[in-house]
């Protein structure tokens, strides 16, 4: 058996993914101490990032705080605002008053009563989430959720970010190479030279770069984005497309100046359906970034754009706006993600689309797996490889459920729906059959722990309860699930709805403006710094 140890990690590509790979290896790998593992990044200065992506899980919490880095400068260095959840609007019937919040606190009592049942019992005028949570209203109102005593990466109400995409990554790259101890190697990759002999036949021996000539390395990851160079053109590792089930493969991205300096820096992302595709609204402390999604199979660029400009007047947003940036992309994933010493992180790995935010989620939930399951010898990786691509294809299969599942739900028809775009993707032969199989047993019960069992599930089972009830689907009535022994007449969940109401009550005048408290961190900073 191979039993060469694992000495050297070598990073192909910086941008946001590959510079917080690097910060999540080098902090649990310590490559500055002896004996750690080296951990070194090849950034070409030919290939710009892409820089979209401006919206975190909750998770960015807990990988910034580990990786040592402080959240006040976060803030200072990358734009960094508060991100509460997602709020749709009319992505259930086109009307200007359907809108719902996808929040990031669980519903009060979850895991503890039928919140859902109860709801669909007595409740079910209400929208599920302003019953059961009180973070929509923090979000309307735009609260922060926290004090300005509160300590850094603590929270009152749980959160993630919104922030500058191109900012961040030059946040982290700094970062790694003061404080993790990262060997920086600013080149370009003109070629791959493979092991062609012995053991190690097939692997990665070294990158080929312009100015530093060979750099060899034990474990090569392939940050290089939508090209993947390692991955996809070195090894051909096929991509599976994913446009037969999510329709999206255009965006037009523009960023826009508020009116006035204090102006409210919203504590969601928004999220706006059109007529075939929808537009997001991020907004950041100096501007709001905003981009319309679409399907090149449904409408033009032209009438995109259009809708683009016709949103941000709307909004509030100036009529003279500069040419928003045009992307495209195949939705879809790679039939393996590590393959011989070779692990695809980012848009290398796959993309599908921006709703939801999973696309940053997805590079700290790899770069996680990677550090801890890291192999120590050659030996091991090919174990070690099995495991991750099984739990990575799980995860992406789990990201197209949920956001197909926002689409599936829609009843846009007729004046809402004039390219067809909305009824396309009801049809049943663009859903997954697992999709398929859970709406039909959702039809009798809500979506539970025992739908979505693994350890780290992508999306938990309150996600899918939070987008199927705010969408307006409800379970056949008197199917709800009988109450257990000790919850009386729906009781207990009646007594977790009072608390979810009390808890607004008591939050909003006791949290800051989302706005002030950004201004406060830039000024004085949190505890803790």
């Amino acid at each position: 058996m191979v039993s060469t140890t694992i000495r050297h990690v070598v990073i192909v590509g910086g941008g946001s993914a590959g510079w917080l790979t690097a910060a999540v290896l080098a902090s649990s790998l310590q490559p500055e101490k002896r004996g750690g593992l080296r951990v070194t990044l090849v950034e070409s200065p030919d290939v710009p990032t892409i820089g979209v992506g401006e919206g975190t899980w909750p998770t960015m919490r807990d990988t910034l705080r580990a990786a040592g880095v402080s959240e006040t400068a976060f803030f200072r260095e990358c734009d960094a605002a508060f991100k509460q959840g997602s709020r749709f609007n009319r992505w259930v019937t086109g009307g200007g008053h359907d809108y719902y919040f996808h929040p990031f606190v669980l519903p009060q009592g979850w895991g503890e009563a039928d919140i859902a049942g109860r709801w669909l019992a007595r409740h079910s005028a209400v929208p599920f989430a302003d019953l059961a949570s009180y973070q929509p209203h923090l979000c309307v109102h735009g609260r922060a959720p926290k004090q300005a005593g509160t300590p850094e990466f603590a929270a009152v109400a749980n959160y993630g970010y919104h922030l500058d995409a191109g900012k961040f990554g030059l946040f982290l790259k700094k970062h790694c190479l003061e404080r993790l101890g990262v060997h920086y190697v600013p080149d370009h990759v003109l070629g791959i030279r493979p092991h062609d002999s012995g053991e190690r036949s097939g692997d990665i021996a070294a990158l080929h770069t312009r100015a530093h000539g060979e750099l060899a390395g034990d474990l090569f990851v392939d940050c290089t984005g939508m090209q993947s160079l390692l991955l996809g053109k070195h090894y051909g590792v096929p991509f599976i497309p994913q446009r037969g089930v999510l329709f999206n493969d255009s965006a037009l991205a523009v960023q826009v100046p508020y009116a006035r300096e204090d102006d409210p820096v919203a504590s969601q992302t928004t999220s706006t359906a059109q007529r075939a595709g929808w537009i997001w609204d991020i907004g950041l402390p100096t501007r709001r970034g905003i981009g319309h999604v679409y399907s090149s199979a449904h409408t033009d660029d032209e009438q995109a754009e259009a809708a683009l400009r016709a949103y941000i007047r709307a909004s509030g947003g100036p009529d003279d706006i500069p040419p928003p940036r045009k992307l495209s992309f195949e939705p879809g994933y790679r039939a393996r993600f590590w393959h011989r010493n070779c692990v695809a992180i980012g848009l290398s790995a796959g993309f599908i689309e921006p709703l939801e935010a999973s696309a940053l989620a997805l590079v700290e939930l790899s770069a996680a797996m990677l550090a801890d399951e890291m192999p120590v010898t050659r030996a091991q990786m090919d174990i070690c490889a099995r495991r991750f691509n099984d739990t990575f294809t799980y995860r992406w299969e789990r990201v197209i459920d949920f956001l197909k599942l926002h689409y599936v739900l829609s009843r846009r028809d007729g004046e809402a729906d004039p390219a067809g775009y909305w009824r396309d993707n009801r049809r049943t032969e663009t859903i997954p059959q697992r999709l398929q199989d859970m709406l039909a047993l959702w039809t009798h019960r809500p979506p539970s722990r025992y739908d979505f069992n693994r350890i780290q599930e992508v999306f938990p089972a309150a996600s899918y309860q939070y987008i199927l009830y705010g969408m307006g689907f409800k379970p056949e009535p008197g199917l709800a699930r009988r109450e257990r022994p000790g919850e009386g007449d729906g009781a207990m969940a009646d007594g977790f709805l009072r608390q979810a109401a009390e808890l607004t009550r008591r939050m909003l005048p006791a949290l800051p403006d989302n706005r002030a408290l950004i201004a406060h961190i830039l000024r004085h900073g949190l505890p803790g710094t």
